[in-house]
């Protein structure tokens, strides 16, 4: 049987011994995110991770992003950019990331080349490649970010 996600499930929140995963380990026995750390997809978690119960934080000038997957190996994001909003050119040196549009367009820059990327299609940021995401439309645009390793804390701005 799943384990259900309610409100004491939300970071920081107590979690009891007595809750089984799939595993059949007790919580205790389960890596526990830390306060701060957001919700953490393990091998051995289950349930539903949206951005009500997600680790969320701001970047740019009034973008959201929120953890949906955070650990040692994988990073999920979803990422909301409203019209006009664009990231700093950069590259990760370890990080390999892949962008999946949900809504809307973005305008790519990689190592110097645009391609508009359209809802449903996605785009393969390998190391080392600079790359820049932009909005230009008159629209809000939501995304997801797939970085194995995560690419916080690899990133080189440009």
């Amino acid at each position: 049987m799943a384990k259900s996600i309610s409100g004491s499930d939300k970071p920081g929140a107590d979690k009891s011994a007595s809750d089984k995963s799939v595993s059949g380990k007790s919580d205790s026995e389960q890596p526990v995110p830390s306060q701060g750390e957001g919700i953490h997809a393990t091998p051995h978690s289950i349930g539903a991770v949206s951005r009500e119960n997600a680790e969320h934080y701001r970047w740019g000038v009034d973008c959201d992003a929120w953890y949906l997957m955070k650990d040692a190996q994988l990073s999920v994001i979803e990422e909301f950019m409203p019209p006009g909003a664009a990231e700093i050119r950069h590259h990760h040196e370890r990080a390999q990331q892949f962008f999946y549009i949900l809504t809307g367009e973005v305008l790519m820059e990689i190592n110097g080349e645009n391609t508009l990327i359209q809802a449903g299609s996605g785009v393969r940021i390998p190391p080392g490649t600079r790359h820049q995401i932009r909005n230009p439309s008159s629209g809000p645009v939501r995304f997801l970010v797939i970085s194995h390793p995560p690419s916080h804390g690899d990133r080189i701005d440009e």
